[in-house]
């Protein structure tokens, strides 16, 4: 199964995701694949992911035939802010010039001469979008325009920021990359705004920012109606309501059976009970 974004990109339905991985980050890439993934998130951001072991895990999956073309690639360019000493790029440059640096950075990093979708980590406002943000995102846009990337997107960003960019923006985001939590509605607003402009929404932390309502004998009972874990009911339900799940499970049984999520349907009432779960 996969998503199309406005732009006419194909993109699978279900991405692993590689925070926080550390050493690691190579063997569970080559496991993620292994098990049936086929779209990767990472960022150029060593305080919370490592880029240059995804890129060791690629070089030996292409090895076994699983080339680059087969896999949809997807980093970030992560702002000073968010970065800690080990930066990607000159940080007393301007962020035109750092958003080249890290972007040839993390090609250099992945071993290839394209990406599938570059996000901007953040806005650098909290509210509202400021220059830098203005700059940034135009920098981002000039290498879509390139045929650097095939799509462009954001992460962690407002309802608001996000309508500003849809109506200020050469190219609106074709994807967007929110941490969503039940208690927000699974981050509703944001998702309106993406449904409207036919944005893809992306959701990470979908069980760990959500912990609270896997003691919900609700969910418990669709968990056994539909013979599946719990994780894989909240998977499904994310899907159905037109969202990219991420996950970053380091257990090879868990990413099987994630992927296979989508071999069951929820009925209309429970998508919506579990819509409204975390309010």
């Amino acid at each position: 199964m996969s998503w199309t974004t406005y732009n006419h990109v194909s993109i699978p339905s279900f991405m692993y995701g590689t925070a926080w991985k550390k050493e690691a980050t190579t063997g569970l890439v080559l496991q993620a694949v292994e098990a049936g993934f086929t779209a990767i998130d990472t960022a150029n951001q060593l305080v919370h992911y490592d880029e240059a072991r995804v890129g060791e895990a690629l070089l030996q999956l292409a090895t076994q035939g699983i080339t680059r073309d087969k896999l949809f690639l997807q980093t970030k360019f992560t702002s000073v802010n968010g970065q800690d000493h080990r930066l990607p790029y000159d940080a007393r440059a301007s962020i035109t010039t750092q958003v080249q640096q890290s972007f040839d950075s993390s090609l250099a990093h992945l071993h290839t001469d394209y990406l599938d979708s570059y996000v901007l980590h953040g806005p650098y406002s909290r509210r509202g979008l400021g220059t830098d943000d203005w700059e940034v995102w135009a920098a981002i846009e000039s290498l879509y325009d390139a045929g650097k990337t095939k799509m462009i997107g954001i992460s962690n960003v407002t309802a608001d920021q996000l309508t500003l960019l849809c109506v200020k923006a050469k190219h609106k985001p074709m994807m967007v990359q929110n941490r969503c939590y039940a208690a927000f509605g699974w981050d509703k607003e944001v998702r309106d705004i993406c449904r409207a402009n036919q944005i893809k929404y992306q959701g990470f932390s979908l069980l760990t920012a959500n912990s609270g309502i896997f003691a919900e004998p609700e969910l418990r009972a669709m968990a056994a109606k539909y013979q599946t874990g719990l994780a894989q009911i909240v998977f499904r339900f994310a899907q159905q309501v037109g969202m990219l799940p991420l996950t970053g499970t380091t257990n090879v049984q868990h990413m099987k059976e994630d992927l296979q999520s989508d071999r069951f349907t929820l009925l209309p009432e429970e998508v919506q009970h579990i819509e409204t779960i975390g309010l």
